[in-house]
């Protein structure tokens, strides 16, 4: 007999993230576990070659509680987009987050992300670091946030999307158009985000930029080659656009938005 679905998967994907894995996976639990409805945890590990899956598969095992946690792991290292797709190929929730593995947006800032999707306003909530800087305690050195504004700018012309941060790693997607955006996307690295959003946007889905709190960490895996991946990816996103390789998961993605909203309709 299957478990009933739980409200929340929340995603973690994880790349050689053995020394403060315990701290964030501590944080989360503790977190979850107070919340009123049922959720799981996914840890992605990402094809590390340090001790990831271990720490976590301990850890979990050690802190068993109402919570469901799980691992999955993978060889060799595919990238954080990649990561991504599996646990939102694997949530049971109705709702999937995924957030980054040093939580640099703590995890308090769940209601700005749950809200408004268990409110019916939006299909796909993300935050953002731009919309009220005021909330950001540390910042990431200078280079490296002018750096992201300019991607965010080449990211608006490439695109057309109309969003300020699309970078931030703590999004949520609601269950039943989160399998198909996975299953249609390609882009492994740094563009993932991109991708993600520019999928669900031409589907015609309801997107919210959240303004929410956040601390740059150190030991950051974002860097200069990072950075031009990035570059790379927004190129290869808009051919694959305008060479209509995205049509069938467009159609896809619209296809079950509309099945969730009439049954919901109907109920």
């Amino acid at each position: 007999m299957s478990l009933p679905a739980p409200l929340l998967s929340f995603l973690i994907p994880a790349y050689n993230e053995s020394a403060r894995l315990g701290r964030t996976l501590e944080q989360v639990l503790t977190y979850l576990q107070a919340q009123p409805y049922a959720s799981e945890v996914i840890l992605i590990d990402d094809g590390s070659s340090d001790h990831t899956t271990e720490v976590a598969q301990e850890y979990f095992t050690s802190h068993a509680g109402p919570v469901a946690t799980r691992v999955l792991s993978y060889h060799p290292n595919r990238g954080k987009g990649y990561a991504v797709r599996q646990g939102l190929l694997a949530a049971r929730g109705q709702v999937a987050v995924f957030s980054d593995a040093d939580l640099s947006t703590p995890i308090e800032e769940m209601p700005h992300l749950l809200g408004p999707i268990l409110a019916g306003e939006a299909d796909v909530v993300f935050g953002s670091r731009a919309l009220d800087r005021s909330l950001i305690g540390t910042h990431q050195p200078w280079l490296r946030e002018q750096s992201g504004r300019f991607f965010n700018r080449v990211m608006r012309l490439v695109t057309g999307l109309p969003y300020h941060d699309t970078q931030c790693g703590f999004k949520a997607f609601r269950a039943v158009i989160a399998r198909p955006l996975a299953e249609g996307a390609v882009l492994d690295r740094f563009g993932f985000d991109v991708e993600l959003l520019f999928l669900a946007h031409r589907a015609g889905l309801r997107l919210l930029e959240q303004p929410v709190r956040w601390n740059d960490a150190a030991g950051s895996k974002v860097g200069l080659l990072s950075g031009l991946d990035g570059f790379r990816e927004l190129r290869q996103l808009r051919q694959r656009a305008r060479q209509g390789l995205y049509t069938e998961t467009l159609a896809n993605v619209a296809r079950a938005s509309a099945q969730s909203q009439a049954m919901g309709s109907a109920g």
